[in-house]
C-alpha cells in the first residue's frame, strides 16, 4: 500500500549507510555512534526505542482510562492494541525509527568526515554575499543592534536548541500518532530526505559559518547555552581533525541549515496533516525564530539558510508524492489517496 515511500525510506537508508562505510574504510577512519553515550550501542538503544514508541502511547492512556484500577488495565491494552497497533503500524514504526536512525547516523559521520575530503571552504564567498543583502551591512551587526544582545540571546539561544528534542519527538510524533498512515510514512520518509540531501549541500558548498570564520562579529553577545554548545562544537571539531580522536564526530558544516530544513518540513507537516490552528501558529512562528537565530548567533550565511528551506521544500513533496499524497492546487491543503483494512481516508 505504501511500497513508493517505504521503498524510498529504505533505499535512503542503505545508500546514506554504504556512503558512511565507504567514506570511513577510504579514510581508514572508524564509523562513530554519535549517541553511543546514551543507552548503549545501537542494538540496545533500537529495541528500547521500539519499546519507548510503544509505552509512551500505551502508557498514559491506561493509566488514565483506568483511574489506577487495575483491573481495568488489561481490557484497554487489548482494545488499543486491537484498534492501533494492527500490523501496519507496526510496519510503520519499525520501518520508520531503524530507517530514520540509520540516515541520522550515517548523516553525522559523513559530516564528520567531510574535513578529511574537501578542504576547499567558501565562507568568503557566503560572506560577500551576505553583506551584499544587506546593503554593506553585516547580517549579525543589524540583528544585534536591532534585538539587543542580553535578553534576546538568551531566548533565542532556547529556540535554537530547542531544534534537539524536536526532532525525535516529531518521529515518534507521526510513527505512533498520525490519523492516517501514510502521513506517518510521509513525515518520516521526507524526513530522511531532508537528512541526506543536508549532507550532499556540506559536501557541495563547504563553509564553516559565520560564527567560526568570523569570530568578532559575535563577541558582544551574551553567554547563553547556545555559544557553550558553539564553543564545545569547536572542541570537538579540533579533536577530531588535529588529535585523530576515534568514537567522536565533529559537527561543524555550514551550508545548508538543517535548522532551518527540518523546522519549515516541521511547520509543513503540521499545515498539511494537523487540524489545530494553536498548533499550526506555534510550528510557523518556530520556523521563523530559528532563522533569525540562525544568522543572529553565526550559525548559518543568509544562503544556508536559503538552501535549507530548498531542502524541505523538496523533500516535503517528494515525500508527498511516494506516500500517495494529493495537493490540493489552492492553499496548504492535500489528501491521503491511500488507505488501508484499518484507516480510511479522511478529509477535512
Amino acid at each position: 500500500m505504501y511500497r513508493r515511500a517505504y521503498a524510498l525510506m529504505v533505499a535512503l537508508a542503505i545508500l546514506m549507510g554504504g556512503l558512511a562505510w565507504l567514506a570511513a574504510h577510504l579514510l581508514d577512519k572508524q564509523l562513530a555512534d554519535p549517541e553511543g553515550s546514551f543507552l548503549g550501542p545501537s542494538y540496545i538503544r533500537l529495541p528500547l526505542l521500539l519499546l519507548g514508541a510503544l509505552a509512551l502511547d500505551m502508557l498514559p492512556r491506561v493509566l488514565w482510562q483506568s483511574r489506577l484500577n487495575p483491573v481495568a488495565m488489561p481490557a484497554i491494552v487489548r482494545e488499543r492494541w486491537r484498534s492501533h497497533w494492527n500490523r501496519e503500524r507496526i510496519q510503520l514504526v519499525v520501518l520508520g525509527i531503524i530507517s530514520f536512525y540509520v540516515v541520522y547516523v550515517s548523516y553525522r559521520n559523513l559530516k564528520s568526515f567531510l574535513p578529511f575530503v574537501i578542504d576547499t571552504k567558501y565562507d568568503r564567498e557566503l560572506h560577500l554575499l551576505d553583506r551584499a543583502l544587506f546593503f554593506g551591512h553585516e547580517p549579525a551587526t543589524v540583528l544585534h543592534s536591532m534585538l539587543g544582545t542580553g535578553a534576546t540571546a538568551h531566548a533565542l539561544s532556547y529556540i535554537y536548541l530547542w531544534f534537539l528534542p524536536m526532532v525525535p519527538l516529531g518521529v515518534t510524533a507521526w510513527l505512533v500518532w498520525s490519523r492516517n498512515l501514510s502521513f506517518g510514512y510521509w513525515f518520516v520518509t521526507s524526513q530522511c530526505l531532508a537528512w541526506s540531501l543536508g549532507t550532499l549541500s556540506y559536501y557541495a558548498l563547504p563553509t564553516l559559518g559565520p560564527g567560526l570564520e568570523y569570530v568578532a562579529l559575535y563577541t558582544d553577545l551574551a553567554d547563553t547555552p547556545t555559544t557553550d554548545l558553539m564553543a564545545s562544537l569547536v572542541d570537538a571539531r579540533q579533536g577530531v581533525r588535529l588529535a585523530g580522536l576515534e568514537g567522536q564526530v565533529q559537527s561543524v558544516a555550514g551550508f545548508a541549515s538543517l535548522h532551518c530544513a527540518i523546522t519549515l518540513l516541521l511547520a509543513l507537516m503540521v499545515q498539511y496533516t494537523i487540524r489545530s490552528t494553536a498548533a499550526k501558529i506555534a510550528v510557523w512562528v518556530n520556523f521563523g525564530l530559528t532563522v533569525v537565530a540562525t544568522l543572529y548567533f553565526g550559525w548559518h550565511y543568509v544562503a544556508d539558510d536559503l538552501g535549507g528551506i530548498v531542502i524541505a521544500l523538496l523533500a516535503f513533496y517528494i515525500g508527498g508524492v511516494a506516500s500517495g499524497q494529493k495537493f490540493e492546487h489552492r492553499g496548504f491543503a492535500s489528501h491521503p489517496t491511500t488507505t488501508t483494512s484499518a484507516v480510511p481516508i479522511t478529509r477535512d
